[in-house]
Order: structure tokens, then sequence, then C-alpha cells
């Protein structure tokens, strides 16, 4: 590595060196990966690998919704932003928390997209409530969504962070999730949606792309209905087409993440720390499934680390076969270690089953995929993955430093880690000219925003 990138790799020196994902070097999936580009511009679009959801636009060319009030709903309010007709770019003027006091906002007309980047400091963080995306061309970009307990009784229900549902080419990109009482982040439908696989693979989400997220401290024993349930990511069966990419999970008792029965996933360039009984995972449940015969899942893996820490169990592999259906993986250039640097296992099973790890020959991977080398990712996670790596808040940073440090726990409550944040309300105005409208980059660059109030 050249000496000008070493000097560039601490969290206090370069917390905008990857902000958009720059230093995922751009490479064709059959040629060798290089660990990060020499060009150290960083105005580039935020979702700089878009995945099978390439041809997703969101709002562009669309009218300019701005947001300006904190309110959860009502006048300049993000819900009535989102509940509008046609393209639409929705940008904030106000910078701060939402709370959604239990509710879930749904996003359930195409064509926007959600610029969290353009928000003043301290950005936007929504509390006590979930996502939802329930159409197509969504671009979400740069805020957090951090749901909690909200104080009610244990096993009274949960709720995701933000769940996709018969959503397709829809990009998450930047956005930090924590302290969900069911998953952090999943793209989810029903199974058996039309009458044969191909129809199936339609009627669920599919082309969806998660990528440069923190994904963390999901609520263990907390208000899910089945108890447990620190979840982070679940891929549900039969979604094809989905890109895990550049994400950091932190603290998940399992599903970093769980790819169910018959889907087709890409997961590249993840760091998984402290998961507690299963890290990435694959499984085709016989009695959700029934008569209906088994599909096989395709799951490739490539340049992923996975770092045990104190609330691993003992063993615990890079990947587990759970179920019974069969699933091919591709596995290259992972690393997975102890608390202590020793080597863990790539893959094993908690399944007595005969359900099969196929060994693919050939990676499943959309075209535009960049790839960094696992022993270089570490460094490129830190500065690279949540919703203001220019300006972080203090509960991602808190987040970051526990995985740099080997520390931090799954967490019951959301007390147990930094609480919810209570940011003071910041207001400028959005200026058009600032901005280039067609990916919402800023015209000064992603370095430009470290400045900004």
């Amino acid at each position: 590595m050249p000496k000008h990138m070493r000097s560039l790799l601490s969290l206090a020196g370069c917390a905008a060196l990857l902000l958009t994902g720059a230093a995922f070097a751009a490479t064709a999936p059959s040629q060798p990966a290089r660990a990060f580009t020499e060009d150290h511009d960083l105005s580039q679009t935020s979702a700089d690998v878009k995945g099978w959801a390439a041809d997703t636009k969101g709002g562009q060319g669309g009218r300019i919704i701005r947001v300006t009030t904190l309110e959860a709903t009502g006048p300049g309010s993000f819900a009535e932003a989102i509940a509008a007709d046609g393209p639409r770019i929705i940008v904030f003027e106000v910078g701060g928390v939402i709370d959604l006091k239990g509710a879930t906002l749904r996003i359930a007309k195409p064509y926007v997209t959600i610029a969290g980047q353009t928000a003043p400091n301290p950005g936007i963080t929504f509390v006590r409530g979930e996502f939802g995306i329930a159409t197509h061309d969504v671009i979400l970009q740069h805020v957090a969504i951090r749901p909690g307990a909200n104080d009610k009784a244990p096993r009274s229900g949960g709720l995701d962070g933000l769940s996709t549902r018969s959503a397709y080419n829809v990009i998450i990109d930047h956005c930090s999730f924590s302290w969900a009482t069911d998953e952090n982040l999943s793209a989810s439908g029903p199974r058996f949606e039309g009458a044969t696989p191909d129809e199936w693979r339609k009627g669920t989400s599919n082309r969806v792309t998660l990528s440069h997220n923190i994904i963390a401290e999901g609520l263990a024993n907390s208000v899910h209905e089945k108890g447990e349930h620190s979840k982070g990511t679940l891929i549900h069966d039969n979604a094809e087409k989905i890109l895990i990419y550049g994400n950091l999970y932190n603290s998940n008792e399992e599903r970093s993440p769980l790819i169910k029965g018959g889907a087709h996933v890409a997961i590249v360039n993840n760091l998984i720390h402290n998961p507690g009984g299963k890290a990435v995972h694959y499984n085709l449940i016989a009695h959700e499934w029934g008569e209906v015969a088994p599909q096989t899942g395709i799951i490739t893996l490539i340049g992923n680390v996975y770092r045990a820490g104190s609330d691993t169990r003992p063993g615990v592999p890079l990947f587990a076969l759970g179920g019974s259906g069969d699933v091919s993986l591709y596995l290259k250039d992972n690393i997975a270690a102890d608390e202590n640097g020793n080597k863990l296992p790539q893959t094993g099973r908690y399944t007595a089953s005969g359900a099969k790890i196929l060994t693919a020959k050939t990676p499943y991977l959309p075209a535009d995929i960049r790839i960094v080398p696992a022993a270089k990712l570490e460094n490129a996670i830190y500065v690279s993955a949540g919703m203001r790596p220019w300006a972080r808040d203090p509960i991602d940073f808190k987040i970051i430093s526990d995985v740099a440090e080997g520390r931090g726990k799954i967490i019951d409550s959301e007390a147990e880690s930094s609480g919810y944040p209570k940011y003071k309300p910041a207001s400028a105005p959005f200026v058009d000219a600032d901005w280039n409208l067609d990916d919402m980059s800023p015209k000064a660059g992603w370095a430009s925003l470290r400045g900004t109030k």
C-alpha cells in the first residue's frame, strides 16, 4: 500500500476517505481486485455500486420536496413528502430527531429519492418506529433508523428498522440501523406469489441493493413476541438479485445475514463482528414450504471479514447451513477469526437433514461490482459505512469504535447502548445550485460536507 494511503487509514484522519465507497476499486468480477483507487476525489455519487438495481433512477428529474419540520406528520413533514405522487427528490432543511411514536412509515409510491445527505448536522434520525418499502424505484440515503423498545411491554410486538415487501429496483445506501426489535434491515415478500419459481421471484423483493450501511445491536430479549430477537438482516424465500455490499454488522445474535429458501444473494465486502450463535446462514424451512418442491439457494460470499466477539459461541463458522434445502455456495477471499485472531471455520451446519452445500464454480454477481481484498477491508469499512461518515453521530461512533477495539455486546435495550438521541434541532435552507440533482452528490465534493452545520 502506498505511504500516503497508510497515513490516512485512521479513524481520526480519514473520515471522508470512503464515504462514497470510493476505495472499492472498480473491477469486473473476473479481474483481480485492487485495494484502493489512487484517485481520492470524493465527488462521486453516494450509491457507487448499484448492483442489480442499476436501473433505479429514484426521483431523478422529479420535483424537489423540502422537509421543513421534525414533526412526524403534518405540513412540511417527511411523512407528507413520501405520500406525494410522482417522481420526487426529498431533501431536508432540518436536522435532528423525528419521533415516529410507534408508527410505521410506508413508502408505497414509486420514483423517490430520499437524500438525507442534504440535512444540516446532526442529520436525520428516526426513532420509535419502522420503515416499509412496498413499491419500486426507491433510493434511500444517509439517514438513521433506530426503533428501540419504545417503553413497550415485553413480547408485545416487534418492529423492523426497514423492510422491503415485494419491492424492486431499491437501493438502501449509507444508512444506519440499530435497536430494531425485529430485523434491522431486510428484504421480504410472499413466498409463492404466482405459479412458477420465476413468478415467485418477481412476486417478492428483487433487484435490491443494501450498501454501506451500519446494521447493529438488534435488541435481544425485548418486545418481540417470540422472545429473543436480536437479528441483523433477513432475505426472504425466493428473493433474487439481492446485493449486500460494504456493510458493517455488529452485535446481532443471528442473521448477519440469514438467507431463506431459494433466494439468490451476493454478499460482498461486509464486516461482521460479534454475532452470537450465527453469522451468515441459509435455511429453507420445510414446514413453511409444505409440499412445494425445494429450490436451491444461490449465495456468493467474497471478500468478507467475520470476527468473533465476546458474545460469539465457540466455533461459529462464517457460513452455516440449516433447514432442508440445498444451497449453491461460492466462497472466495473471506476471513473468519476468533477474538485472538485464530482461524474459525468457513462453513458449518445446524441441521441433521440431507441438505447439502454445493460448491459453485462461478460467482453470482452483478456487472458493476467493485471488490476490496478481505485483508484491506476493515480500514475501508470504518470510514465508509453509516449515515454520515463525514460527521458521525455519537451512536455510530460508539458502534464503530466497539468493532475496532473488539468490544461491545448484544443488548436487550437501547438504554444499554447510547440511548435515544436528544440532538439539538438544526435548520438550513436547501440550495439547489449546490447539488448535482441527477445523483444528489454535492457539487463541491463529499469532503465539503465535513464543514456543514
